[in-house]
């Protein structure tokens, strides 16, 4: 038995090192076996892990030796930047047969990042129910609850007991892979509450429904944008939420599942943006792409930075006069950038969690002042020991020290003052406030700095 082979037969279901060397192999010998045999114990989200690794080349030998395994658990797991080039290199029964599988929400979710042509041959794939329900959900706005929600829910009327709700879910013919609650509706099928399944089945068949519905019962309107949704999901530690429309009738149900997927994108999405590289930046992105989406905010740092530059430029006879200046500059600058940086990102968290509101902000921002006042004592006095073993000028310990505690304070309102004020007006802080604050404190630091040492010591 070759190593190959003996991975295969292992019931070790990690996707290791080992192993994607042995699949490597395996498509390198055309072995459609050997591949499923590899790929047999594999998680589904490994699976899809393995093929956003893998280059273009080999991801469509993948495809061929392994398509008839990929089902729609697969297809929904892999990453949106290679969903299209997977969905192209499928055969259509494969396609078809694997979207079937899927609920509702997740067939949108991989419809909204395709062409109209990929979007056709999936929706021709599905049962005619099914494509009506995935249409409307297309129909609401792109980010919101009726794109997230699954039409699969399970109802019951609010006058029902436990004993009838129980008969009927053993009597249906279908039910959702997953679902957490019973909702209870009227009979214009507007949501009263609903009832955990674990309480249901613990309690006697002769209790009224309505006297085990959950205090946490809330709706939603299908056009609220996901981020809301998430945020109620997370505010009041729900496991589903009941989707309404304009008339409040129940049009469907968002689980923890999707609310945590929309979470972990958000989080994804601001430290992306907070680094300058683009929201939808991927490690599959060929290198046009990247270098595309990483020019936009080099070029504005290039802006800022050049306004720091003329700041100096102000002070230029100043350095030539002391060039200890110069030796010490960089220092009020790192350590400005550093503080700037540290409190924006507290403040973009905040925001995006709700946890810095109108009615905290003055509040938050008083105390952030404060902290950059002390850590700028602390670190201006470390500096002027420094500067003074170093050069001394004892004159010029005592400019580098106040400079520290200047361009830390403005560093810390700059931090948070700059996301409050892009969010007030519409703008995304994570995207935007990196290269404001760098902004502030570059030129506070320079100013400060040179503006001191200018005045005070010439």
């Amino acid at each position: 038995m070759t190593e190959i082979e003996d991975i295969a037969d292992t019931e070790d279901e990690a996707l290791d090192r080992r192993r994607v060397s042995a699949i490597l192999d395996a498509v390198a010998a055309g072995d459609a076996g050997l591949l499923t045999d590899l790929l047999e114990p594999l998680h589904a989200a490994d699976i899809a892990d393995l093929l956003e690794q893998l280059d273009p080349s080999d991801r469509r030998e993948v495809l061929r030796l392994y398509s008839g395994e990929i089902d729609g658990e697969i297809l929904s797991e892999i990453d949106e930047s290679i969903r299209e080039e997977v969905i192209e290199n499928l055969p259509a029964d494969v396609l078809a047969e694997a979207v079937r599988e899927l609920d509702t929400d997740d067939v949108v979710d991989i419809l909204e990042d395709l062409e109209e042509p990929q979007q056709e041959i999936i929706l021709s794939a599905l049962e005619d129910a099914d494509r009506v329900a995935v249409e409307q959900a297309l129909s609401y706005p792109d980010y919101s609850a009726g794109r997230l929600m699954q039409r699969e829910v399970v109802v019951a009327p609010e006058h029902w007991t436990v004993g009838e709700a129980i008969d009927h879910l053993r009597g249906a013919e279908w039910l959702p892979d997953q679902f957490y609650h019973v909702i209870l509706v009227d009979p214009r099928m507007k949501p009263r509450g609903y009832v955990t399944l674990g309480r249901m089945l613990s309690s006697r068949r002769d209790i009224a429904l309505r006297d085990l519905m959950e205090d946490s019962f809330r709706t939603v309107r299908a056009t609220e944008e996901e981020a809301d949704v998430a945020y109620i999901f997370t505010q009041y530690h729900l496991i589903s939420l009941p989707v309404v429309d304009e008339n409040d009738r129940l049009v469907g149900v968002i689980t923890i599942d999707d609310a945590m997927t929309v979470l972990d994108e958000e989080h994804e999405e601001d430290m992306l943006r907070m680094a300058g590289v683009g929201d939808e930046a991927s490690l599959s992105d060929s290198v046009a792409e990247a270098a595309k989406g990483r020019a936009v905010w080099l070029f504005v740092n290039l802006l800022t930075a050049i306004l720091a530059s003329l700041v100096i430029d102000l002070f230029a006879d100043t350095i030539d006069q002391m060039v200890a200046l110069a030796v010490l500059m960089p220092i009020v600058a790192s350590m400005g950038g550093n503080a700037g940086t540290q409190t924006m990102t507290v403040a973009v968290r905040a925001l995006a969690t709700r946890d810095l509101t109108a009615q905290n902000a003055l509040r938050i921002v008083r105390r952030e002042i404060a902290v950059g006042a002390i850590n700028g004592m602390a670190f201006g006095l470390v500096m002027a020991l420094v500067a003074g073993f170093w050069f001394g000028v004892p004159m010029l310990a005592g400019v580098i020290g106040l400079a520290m505690v200047l361009t830390l304070v403005a560093a810390a309102l700059g931090g948070i003052v700059i996301p409050m004020a892009l969010e007030r007006f519409d703008i995304d802080p994570a995207l935007a406030s990196g290269p404001f604050v760098t902004t502030v404190t570059d030129v506070v630091g320079f100013f400060a700095f040179l503006g001191l040492a200018s005045w005070l010591l010439l």
